[in-house]
């Protein structure tokens, strides 16, 4: 069955900002191009996997097409990372101001915050990188640019409509499924009758709800809680899990927990029976938690658990396309139960994170164009992936960890360095968090780490190019790092392993060779 797709976001409000992104990334004056001539490689969404797709195949001389039906950049630049990360810088700008005291410096009272400039700044920002990802750009790429729904109608054929112009039929001899995911709402009693934000529909808001209530202690949840508290909002964090961050390190998570209680957020975890609805005070939610049974009452509720692939409108199951609710089915060189069509980003990764979308991207095009020699043969179980929460402290994460290893890979060694030993951390007044790196016993083979601090995401990549390029933790302590920085936590880490050599037998070799040498 082809359902209809999923309605497109409005942009709003419809300041300079918004009008000028939607002129870059869905402008109502485009013209599809026409072609009779088939692609060789046709790319359908326009967000991080499909743009990286169709900019570097036309890069490599492929004719190529790419089909957005809703605006381009996708999640990312729109509802995703970046407006996201705008609003938390601010946040971070006035958590700093409300702390200055605490350096020395005196801010004058009471911080005042203009929730709707807060917002404004972030849709100036939007729109300023908006550019990268926009129409004309693509098409002074090289790239065919269409806006409208694409449908698969037969082998090597798709259709593409809009309301402005007669269907079109591009001819394909490879294709790319690209079309992401969409927020979705877990099944709670009540909840269709409320209107619920979700992150499509956050960063159209311009006030500040003064009570928010938020289902869902992972990053968006968490990010987004941190945030509106220190914009000024009385924030109600709920989850069923008993702790935030719960695919996390404990510890990890434990150190959130603390701070966001001190910042005033209200956690509610281990959740059980909730339900929501609408009352004359707001929207009221109940649940059992902690053997109570809770009523709570918010402004806005924000529902930050569940994604779904965007499969509506495809027509997948014309060209024999394997799929179901977690999205596209793919093999490990993406390629999907058809073997001309292949599939990256959301639609079919575990992982829905724009930089494995990306890096997904460019496993596609070496194995769509070049699939016949050994540069076609990339496999996507060969990425080593981070991932970052922006809360602050930051929680980075790559590898495994030994809660999330196969039983027959137990042999981990653990070694943790404490950022309250760590001299800048202690100057700069975060001091909060830890560094872990997890090796094979008897090796210095890193196989995961977990970082915690401010600037976790930052440090993580000296841990994965590491990974990447299987340089040891035994090496990192020779590598010189500046002082101070918060990075010297990880050379810290590789003479904690060096020291794990000096057995005792080593440590009696090594006196008796000191006595010698005083002897001398």
């Amino acid at each position: 069955m082809n359902k209809a797709p999923h309605p497109i976001p409005a942009l709003q409000p419809l300041d300079e900002y918004n009008q000028s992104l939607q002129s870059n990334v869905h402008p109502k004056d485009w013209t599809n191009p026409q072609s009779a001539e088939p692609y060789q490689l046709v790319v359908i969404g326009a967000g991080t996997a499909g743009l990286v797709t169709a900019a570097g195949a036309a890069g490599l001389g492929a004719r190529v097409a790419l089909i957005e039906r809703s605006l381009m950049g996708g999640d990312c630049l729109n509802v995703g990372c970046v407006p996201s990360k705008a609003i938390i810088r601010s946040a971070r700008v006035a958590a700093s101001v409300s702390r200055a005291h605490q350096y020395g410096i005196d801010s004058g009272g009471d911080i005042q915050i203009d929730f709707s400039t807060v917002m404004r700044r972030m849709r100036r920002l939007r729109w300023q990188i908006s550019p990268h990802d926009s129409a004309k750009r693509f098409s002074e790429l090289g790239v065919d640019v269409y806006l409208g729904q694409a449908t698969f109608t037969g082998g090597q054929s798709i259709q593409v409509t809009n309301d402005n112009e007669p269907p079109q039929t591009l001819q394909f001899r490879k294709a790319v499924i690209a079309t992401g995911a969409q927020a979705v709402a877990p099944n709670i009693p009540g909840l269709d009758s409320v209107n619920y934000l979700t992150n499509e529909t956050l960063f159209s808001i311009t006030e500040l709800p003064r009570r928010l209530g938020i289902i869902g202690a992972g990053p968006i949840g968490c990010e987004m809680a941190q945030a509106m508290a220190r914009l000024g909002s009385q924030v109600v964090l709920i989850d069923r899990n008993d702790r935030v961050l719960p695919r996390e390190d404990s510890d990890a998570s434990e150190i959130l927990r603390r701070g966001f209680e001190a910042e005033g957020i209200d956690l509610k975890l281990g959740a059980k029976n909730l339900s929501v609805r609408q009352s004359v005070e707001g929207i009221q939610f109940e649940f059992d938690s902690e053997s109570r049974h809770n009523v709570i009452t918010v402004d806005r509720l924000l529902v930050a658990a569940g994604r779904a692939p965007n499969i509506d409108g495809l027509g997948l199951d014309q060209v024999g396309v394997n799929h179901d609710e977690r999205g596209v089915e793919v093999n490990d060189h993406l390629q999907t139960t058809n073997p001309n069509v292949y599939a990256a980003g959301d639609i079919c990764s575990k992982l829905k994170f724009t930089h494995v979308a990306d890096f997904q991207a460019r496993i596609v095009i070496q194995n769509a164009l070049f699939a016949l020699g050994p540069i076609g043969r990339k496999r996507v179980s060969d990425l080593i992936v981070p991932r970052v929460t922006y809360t602050s402290p930051e929680v980075a994460q790559v590898g495994r960890s030994p809660n999330q290893s196969n039983p027959s890979e137990t042999d981990l060694q653990t070694f943790t360095q404490s950022m309250s030993t760590v001299d800048r951390a202690i100057l700069d007044g975060q001091d909060e968090g830890f560094v872990r790196v997890h090796v094979r016993q008897g090796t210095d083979r890193i196989v995961g780490a977990t970082i915690v601090a401010e600037n976790a995401g930052d440090l993580i990549n000296e841990i994965t190019m590491a990974m990447n390029s299987k340089i040891g933790l035994s090496r990192i302590a020779s590598v010189i790092h500046p002082y101070p920085t918060q990075a010297d936590a990880i050379r810290k880490l590789g003479d904690q392993f060096n020291r794990t050599k000096l057995t005792p037998l080593n440590q009696r070799l090594l006196r008796v060779l000191m006595k010698l040498n005083v002897g001398r």
